[in-house]
């Protein structure tokens, strides 16, 4: 490939960073706060609730996100045309344009944020059970209620504790997002490949492998940061 062909890939996958990145952003933003109502009911009393959470963990890390992404994304029009389905969840999915965008982007969206909810959920689940129970104990001793313990002495401690496996995730994440284009998601993979059968070269993919090495090192210049800034016994 010559210089003037390299330039025009590198603008073309930087035309596609933004639909990257909705997928990298909007995972984290619903699957951090999922993750940790999963950690909550995964550490419920009521046994059937635990059961059932610790099924759903078991089932998003035990198959792959890119099989997830396909049965999210086909399960809408199937259901559309099956009779079994009930009246009324037929015509709300008979509402939706399963030839638009939005509908692409939304079921790899419900994909992704289930499957990394159910990391997040046991990271976060390892960070609450680490703490010494004397903790709750003394929170108990001081009259504070579950709520005030769990947000004002647990949870920040959790933090703490749960960042560095988080950022392994949220890196992960960052280069998971390539698994979109299975279902034709146009972000920077499918574009290098469209590109790497346009010039018959590899040149695309080592291109956006050096994209997705920039995103992940400047996130784990990020977390290097805030591990530095909590790591206050220093």
């Amino acid at each position: 490939m010559t210089g003037e062909e390299i330039g025009k890939v590198v603008e073309i996958l930087l035309e596609y960073l933004v639909p990257t990145l909705k997928v990298f952003g909007y995972t984290l933003l619903f699957s951090v706060p999922l993750g940790m109502v999963v950690a909550l009911l995964r550490m419920c009393r009521i046994k059937p609730v635990s059961w059932l959470t610790s099924l759903y963990i078991l089932i998003m890390r035990g198959t792959p996100l890119m099989l997830q992404v396909i049965v999210v994304y086909y399960a809408v029009p199937y259901l559309k045309n099956s009779q079994a389905v009930p009246g009324l969840l037929r015509n709300f999915l008979s509402q939706i344009d399963i030839r638009a965008d939005s509908f692409m982007l939304s079921a790899i969206l419900v994909a992704f944020t289930l499957n990394y909810a159910a990391y997040f959920a046991e990271i976060f689940r390892g960070g609450i059970e680490s703490i010494p129970k004397g903790q709750y104990e003394a929170a108990f001793s001081l009259s504070m209620t579950k709520t005030q313990t769990f947000f004002r002495i647990i949870l920040p401690q959790v933090i703490k504790r749960v960042v560095p496996a988080s950022a392994n995730e949220v890196i992960t994440l960052i280069k998971d997002t390539s698994l979109a284009n299975v279902v034709s998601y146009a972000e920077i993979t499918l574009k290098a490949r469209q590109q790497m059968q346009l010039y018959s070269s590899l040149m695309p993919l080592f291109i956006a492998g050096l994209f997705y090495f920039a995103m992940s090192l400047v996130l784990t210049v990020i977390f290097s940061f805030i591990e530095k800034k909590l790591d206050y016994y220093k």
